[in-house]
């Protein structure tokens, strides 16, 4: 039995082969025509010499074509592989020949700069062009594009075949799903998983609420023909993160309609969920679920949203107070969010009904997953009676480490005490009363204040309670007598600011007193991840005074 990721698609695609799998503006596909779409690339990039194990580039921002050449690489035995398109021309490189990328399906906007890098990636061999016009300035990169010998996507795969026919038949659970994280310090990092364990990890191959196991590559598809209708799911962060390549797949391989958003606005999502009709959406954490809210509280009266019934999160912080708008706003609404890693994948879930978003434990509290536990400094797995913080970990299906980094592999994929392999990302986390999980904050941003270890995390959280603040992220500074002090970067909202020691006495309500911020910084806004994680090394920068 073969959890392939190209054979879960394609059982969906012969499951039920007319319905309406993706739509991007404009484009709107079916299963079977998505499927002779990814098809059509596989075969152009096949015709390039790319085959079994090559690593091709998706950089752009949402569209049609990153999900078909996703799929399309998957087919080939090929390995699709993440480009951060906010990239600078140094971090291209990087990823480029860290990668080692023989191909490169990239929005033409980028031109200049894939130009500007071409030597530095001497293996990439393979250019093919998309035109979204997102963000476009209208700058003329003919040159550019012919000096890669790029083409046009639509020109590569018009003649070639949109059969499964002359595609590697040889699938298997092994080949490999890489997935680049930027994470919080560094270059990013190569993921590499095998399909089956990253299907059971992230691909819904296991239930997050029951912990139950798909038991056949088959029963995905069979369920997505039976219901006789999917719903109607909306992906808002870019492809380039992995938990909207995850929403994406988890929700095809149940025969659920993919509606992707070109660019993030809390107006252009509200649009495209009247628009659609748009049944549950995919967000990460406050750098969109609180511009969106706020804008329909904004504009009550002017878009349709009773087709919406449930919000997911996940890959960063949603705080209970943005959580709290949406549920006066949609009173029925099913928000879940849920935590996990690129390194570990699921960890757990929490279905937030209103009145309950309010979390007194300094982080999201969960339900864990299955194969999820709490290490200890020294290895040792720590029983659910403990309430003292470890680090968590993930056991099962985990990845086989990192590509091209041994010493990083080393020391995030760990053995501990049972003698069972972990993955542990450098979250730290705590076992509450009644068996929940908190997630307390990630180990590489903890601020040590005079021995005591604070995460960022539940700080913020406090923070953005207070009315006036619209956002903010919270990083340690040099300090002489406790080695750091806690420091907030805040953007307040519109025609709204507050002192420094009201900021303090709000947060005590929440955190310990050694916790509140001792510094206020004030920017006009707060820079995050297109995925919408909080750039602590530019806060920390802005804070030492070194930005």
């Amino acid at each position: 039995m073969a959890y392939n990721i190209a054979d879960l698609f394609e059982h969906v695609v012969d499951a039920v082969p007319d319905r309406l799998a993706l739509v991007d503006r404009d484009t709107r596909l079916t299963f079977a025509e998505l499927d002779e779409r990814a098809n059509r690339i596989a075969h152009h990039l096949g015709a390039q010499g790319i085959g079994v194990g090559d690593h091709v580039g998706i950089y752009a921002q949402n569209c049609h074509e990153w999900i078909e050449t996703m799929l399309g690489c998957f087919k080939l035995r090929a390995i699709p592989i993440n480009v951060n398109f906010r990239y600078v021309s140094d971090e291209l490189a990087y990823i480029f020949n860290n990668a080692d990328l023989v191909g490169l399906v990239f929005d033409d906007q980028y031109a200049p700069l894939v130009t500007e890098i071409r030597d530095k990636a001497p293996r990439l061999k393979a250019f093919v062009h998309v035109h979204t016009g997102i963000g476009d300035d209208g700058t003329d990169v003919s040159a550019d594009l012919a000096a890669l010998g790029s083409v046009s996507y639509e020109d590569a795969t018009v003649d070639q075949s949109g059969s499964r026919d002359g595609l590697p038949g040889d699938r298997s659970p092994d080949d490999l799903y890489v997935l680049y994280t930027g994470g919080t310090t560094g270059m990013p990092k190569g993921v590499m998983w095998r399909q089956e364990d990253v299907y059971f990890a992230l691909g819904q191959g296991i239930d997050a609420v029951t912990g139950e196991r798909v038991t056949s590559e088959f029963t995905m598809a069979e369920k997505a023909a039976a219901s006789g209708g999917g719903l109607v799911f909306m992906v808002i962060p870019p492809m380039m993160h992995g938990a909207a390549q995850w929403g994406t797949m988890g929700q095809m391989f149940q025969g659920n309609t993919i509606v992707l958003l070109p660019k993030f606005s809390g107006e252009a999502v509200w649009e495209l969920v009247e628009k659609e009709r748009v049944n549950a959406a995919l967000i990460t954490g406050d750098a969109m679920g609180r511009p969106m809210i706020e804008h329909l509280e904004a504009n009550s009266d002017k878009y349709d949203t009773s087709s919406l019934i449930a919000v997911s999160s996940s890959a960063a912080i949603f705080s209970p107070t943005v959580k709290d708008h949406f549920l006066e706003y949609f009173p029925n609404l099913i928000i879940t969010d849920s935590i996990g890693s690129s390194e570990s994948g699921f960890n757990g879930i929490r279905t937030v009904a209103k009145g309950q978003a309010q979390n007194e434990n300094g982080g999201p509290t969960v339900t864990p997953g299955p194969d999820m536990v709490i290490l200890d400094e020294q290895l040792r797995i720590m029983p659910k009676t403990s309430r003292e913080q470890g680090k968590m970990g993930r056991g099962g299906n985990i990845p086989l480490g990192y590509f091209n980094d041994e010493k990083k592999t080393a020391e995030t994929f760990v053995v501990a005490d049972d003698g069972k392999r972990y993955a542990v990302s450098g979250d730290w986390a705590r076992w509450e009363d009644d068996g929940l999980v908190t997630l307390l904050g990630r180990g590489s941003t903890t601020i040590n204040s005079g021995g005591e270890k604070i995460h960022p995390e539940e700080v913020e959280q406090a923070l953005k309670d207070h009315p006036a603040v619209f956002d903010c992220i919270v990083v340690g500074v040099p300090d002489e007598r406790w080695g750091q002090r806690v420091a907030a970067v805040v953007q307040f909202r519109e025609d709204m600011d507050a002192e420094l020691e009201h900021l303090a006495d709000h947060a005590r309500k929440f955190v310990a007193g050694y916790k509140v911020p001792r510094e206020l910084h004030v920017v006009p806004e707060i820079v995050r991840s297109p995925s919408g994680k909080p750039d602590y090394p530019w806060a920390s920068k802005l804070a030492r005074g070194e930005a």
